[in-house]
């Protein structure tokens, strides 16, 4: 049985948000959001400046906004993949590199926006409208919990713990700091320009550290 279209106003507020997102995101390729107007992305969506206010209180929103529909997409993948335990550990980083590679521009500013913001940005909830409408492809989308990358990674850990990957007295918090380290750090070394490096450098450097994690615990 075909589910039920939600209504015409939710569906209509959806597409408004992520024409508005959609135009930030372009925008992002070529300047800083600090650089771009509001009033830009409000001709390029064609809304008024007004209605940009009712989706967004202020332009770093849409940087909160861009990383729950990331989330959203990458626990959906998450959930339903077939690797397990480290395996599943380097495809998330993977599906990092990948979104860097697309998107270097607006993956900068979102890096550059969470290491300034003071905690984790609050949850925003995502309607059933604005889930199919950015992920139509994606079947069960609508159910599909949102997971933060550090509750992904915390998972594949514990995998890999029972998998006899990693030992079992790892302390997960320590080593997902370690994580956010590689995931923070290998973009900015590499800066805007290296995009294209940065799946074989995030890789890379998760084999130097999780064979750091083993050597110590052997001692």
């Amino acid at each position: 049985m075909t589910a039920k279209k939600p209504p015409l106003r939710e569906r209509k507020y959806a597409q408004t948000k992520l024409s508005l997102l959609g135009a930030a995101i372009e925008a992002m390729e070529r300047q800083t959001l600090a650089d771009i107007a509001v009033k830009s992305l409000c001709e390029e969506a064609e809304v008024s400046e007004a209605t940009f206010f009712n989706y967004f209180a202020k332009k770093s929103d849409l940087l909160d906004y861009f990383v729950q529909l990331w989330n959203l997409e990458l626990s959906w993948h998450h959930q339903r993949s077939s690797k397990r335990g480290l395996a599943l550990l380097e495809e998330s980083f993977s599906r990092v590199a990948q979104r860097f590679q697309q998107h270097p521009g607006v993956m900068a500013e979102v890096v550059s926006h969470q290491t300034r913001s003071r905690g984790k940005p609050d949850a925003i909830e995502l309607s059933r409208a604005e889930r199919l409408r950015a992920y139509p492809q994606l079947e069960g989308i609508c159910e599909q919990p949102v997971e933060a990358l550090d509750r992904m990674w915390a998972s594949a850990l514990q995998q890999a713990v029972t998998q006899g990957e990693l030992p079992p007295n790892l302390h997960l918090p320590t080593v997902i700091i370690g994580l956010a380290s590689i995931f923070y750090g290998v973009p900015l070394a590499l800066g805007r320009a290296g995009a294209t490096n940065i799946a074989s450098m995030y890789k890379q450097q998760l084999n130097i550290y999780l064979a750091g994690i083993k050597q110590v615990s052997q001692r």
